[in-house]
């Protein structure tokens, strides 16, 4: 499989850095991974902080993998024993063939402990504290007040298929974790959404180009996707909001 092609050569040119662990989070470790259409998300646990030398290397690295099936959906955040229990730092990140700095989410840090895949190394538990329910709760609400929300008034955006994808299901995943306390995957993001009043047509439209076989879109569904998308979804966050605030 590419997939594993890509990990083994990715593994073998991170070891001369000497990672204490790997690890998979997001639709790779939740047994959600769809070859070729998900992202490969990935965090690496090195012995020390990066440094302006540790950066050189792993943009070395992640350059010399940039011909390889699937590269530029590797996406890797490099944290350090000294580092990890810190949500707030920013980590070195290469993502969208760019290395920047990001922090290390309280969702990915409960999706590591829940159903990390351990690629190399110590297991999460180890290396990362638990996160406190309130926590995840409260950057959940967070993230659709603060992120969301103010994205649904850009209709330009809604044209995309990865807004319209990442928003449904985002919300759908934020539902589930505030009500029942737990994580979902996108496959289980998108049988909920059915249920939470989710436009059927953009549902089905979505399932087809995650799981099934795309045909061209209509010439006017793009725009009409985006509406439906967007007449749902501003209300639906306010609600939920207001529910959990």
């Amino acid at each position: 499989m590419p997939t594993d092609a890509l990990l083994d050569r990715f593994l073998t040119g991170l070891t001369p850095l000497g990672p204490v662990a790997v690890w998979a989070h997001g639709s790779l470790g939740g047994g959600d991974y769809q070859e070729g259409r998900s992202d490969l998300d990935l965090i690496a646990v090195l012995p020390r902080p990066a440094t302006a030398r540790t950066a050189w290397r792993l943009g070395l690295l992640h350059a010399r993998l940039r011909e390889a099936p699937l590269a530029g959906r590797l996406h890797c955040t490099y944290l350090s024993p000294d580092t990890a229990a810190d949500p707030e730092r920013r980590h070195l990140t290469w993502a969208h063939r760019q290395l920047f700095k990001r922090t290390v989410t309280p969702v990915t840090r409960r999706e590591l402990h829940s159903f990390g895949r351990v690629l190399h190394g110590a297991s999460p538990d180890l290396l990362l504290p638990p996160v406190p329910d309130a926590e995840l709760a409260e950057y959940v609400v967070r993230n659709e007040r603060d992120y969301w929300r103010p994205a649904v008034r850009r209709a330009e955006l809604w044209r995309e298929d990865v807004w319209v994808d990442l928003g449904l299901l985002t919300f759908a995943r934020a539902t589930v974790t505030l009500r029942d306390g737990r994580l979902i995957t996108k496959r289980e993001a998108l049988d909920e959404l059915p249920a939470l009043g989710a436009p059927g047509e953009v549902v089905e439209d979505i399932a087809r180009r995650r799981y099934g076989t795309p045909a061209p879109p209509a010439p006017d569904w793009t725009a009409r996707r985006g509406e439906l998308t967007r007449d749902y979804l501003g209300p639906a966050i306010d609600a939920l909001v207001a529910a959990y605030s």
